[in-house]
């Protein structure tokens, strides 16, 4: 038999070549194994907690109270500035960046812990407190590791950087969705948290491993905000003159927030606004995803294969094709076309929930709805993403950036908080309608903005600079 010989072209090998010597370098590696660590906590005290709640025969209504602890992520703007400027005192030999990541990674496996040791028919406070615990810290280590991300490597090397960081996150998801809950079907759900809680030294070991980006001096820091305080306030403010905590209140937290308003004048107010709403309508239905399948009579080894595992892969495609869009067709459109597909998968799962009303839906149906679900949630994402690091200033990039998470996940959080209260009230068909509905403003903003966008580009003169 002739084995058939392939030469593959030079364009390829060379194409190869660049990739491998981008993403086997250090920084990229490491930024890898802290997206794991960053993507660890987060199912762990949303939708993996409400399976385990409901699993448990905990009601819907307390199951949905517990979206409230996601909150702790869209508050973290209000610490950023403090882990931006804070020495920590035992741990700054590691320095300003690897010593807070370290704080939290500490803070999430500590949490994790604690909820692994509890039973939520007797323990229920106590899960909601080593929840907390965990969404704080895991808040915490992302304000810290977005900085060290781009501080890490120059504005070329940020795309691999970017690609590396949301692999490793979407490998942590799958582990804390789908391997929770397989660990969870053959062992106990105790053991299940104390696993995901031993896991998290793979963020404590990657952080040892990392280096320390550099920074400026304290003079030079100085000299830079003096210059940037006075152009943001419009005169001069006198900072080195005024006491110390006058100086890191301006130079921290307010001039981040003049400086955008200044930068985007009054339609920095409807930005705000398209922030706020446009993950609105996915964050609300979230809450209820797992305790939704459990209802139908999917067992969990039947929800970690398709919502899960299938899910990861088509939300890797989801994000690969908009970052094509984003490249042919620039950032709004795919931002409309996620904010549609949004609306229009919660409608898909309005419909599977009427034919569950009749009986458990066949597994082709689950997978259908679940593809519809994860590439629409792909799509939107990384084209969001895309448009808020466009948004931030690099003088400010933490604090800004840490300010525009904060309000993306707010209003969903806060929402999400009554979706048990809405199934056991309306049911489930009645509240993906009323997600879809949810998601109709981002559409209407998206919209507003493309506008806004070509008018820009119709009179550049009219943009106001950035200082």
């Amino acid at each position: 038999m002739i084995i058939p010989y392939f030469r593959i072209p030079p364009e390829v090998k060379r194409w190869l070549k660049e990739a491998w010597d981008i993403y086997r370098q250090k920084p990229v590696l490491v930024i890898a194994l802290l997206g794991f660590s960053a993507g660890m906590p987060y199912l762990l005290v949303f939708t993996t907690l409400t399976a385990w709640l409901r699993d448990e025969g905990i009601e819907r209504t307390t199951i949905g109270f517990f979206a409230w602890v996601g909150i702790t992520y869209s508050v973290k703007v209000f610490w950023a500035p403090v882990v931006d400027r804070l020495r920590l005192p035992v741990l700054q030999r590691l320095g300003q960046r690897r010593s807070w990541i370290l704080l939290g990674q500490c803070g999430i496996a500590a949490g994790l812990m604690l909820m692994s040791i509890a039973h939520p028919q007797n323990s229920l406070l106590l899960i909601a407190l080593a929840a907390l615990l965990v969404a704080f810290s895991a808040a915490t280590q992302d304000v810290a590791l977005d900085a060290l991300r781009i501080e890490s490597a120059a504005d070329e090397q940020q795309g691999a950087m970017s690609a590396a960081y949301v692999f490793g996150y979407r490998l942590a998801l799958l582990v804390t969705g789908a391997g929770a809950l397989y660990i969870a079907e053959f062992t106990n759900w105790h053991i299940t948290y104390l696993v995901m809680a031993l896991l998290m030294v793979v963020g404590m070991l990657a952080i040892l491993w990392a280096d320390e980006p550099p920074h400026q001096s304290d003079a030079e820091r100085m000299r830079n905000e003096l210059l940037l305080v006075d152009d943001i306030m419009g005169r001069p403010m006198h900072l080195q003159q005024r006491p110390r905590w006058q100086r890191w209140l301006l130079s921290a937290v307010i001039c981040p927030v003049l400086e955008f308003f200044q930068r985007n004048g009054r339609f920095a107010l409807l930005i705000l606004g398209f922030i706020a709403l446009y993950r609105l309508s996915d964050i609300t239905m979230g809450i209820m995803a797992n305790p939704f399948y459990l209802d139908l009579g999917y067992s969990k080894p039947e929800i970690a294969s398709v919502a899960k595992v299938f899910g990861f892969f088509l939300t890797i495609f989801g994000s690969v094709l908009c970052g094509v869009l984003v490249v042919k067709y620039g950032i709004f459109r795919p931002l409309l076309l996620g904010a549609v597909m949004v609306a229009v998968t919660n409608l898909l799962f309005a419909t599977l929930a009427m034919v569950g009303d009749l009986g458990t839906p066949p597994l082709p149906a689950l997978a259908l709805v679940i593809s519809a679900d994860n590439l629409s949630g792909g799509i939107a994402s990384t084209a969001f993403i895309a448009y808020l690091s466009s948004l931030a200033n690099k003088n400010y990039t933490a604090t800004q950036y840490a300010l525009f998470s904060s309000l993306m996940t707010l209003p969903g959080k806060f929402i999400s908080g009554f979706s048990g209260w809405v199934v056991d009230v309306a049911g489930y068909a009645e509240f993906f309608v009323l997600a879809a509905a949810l998601g109709l403003p981002a559409i209407v903003l998206v919209l507003v903005l493309m506008r806004h966008h070509k008018r820009e580009q119709q009179n550049p003169d009219s943009i106001p600079e950035a200082p």
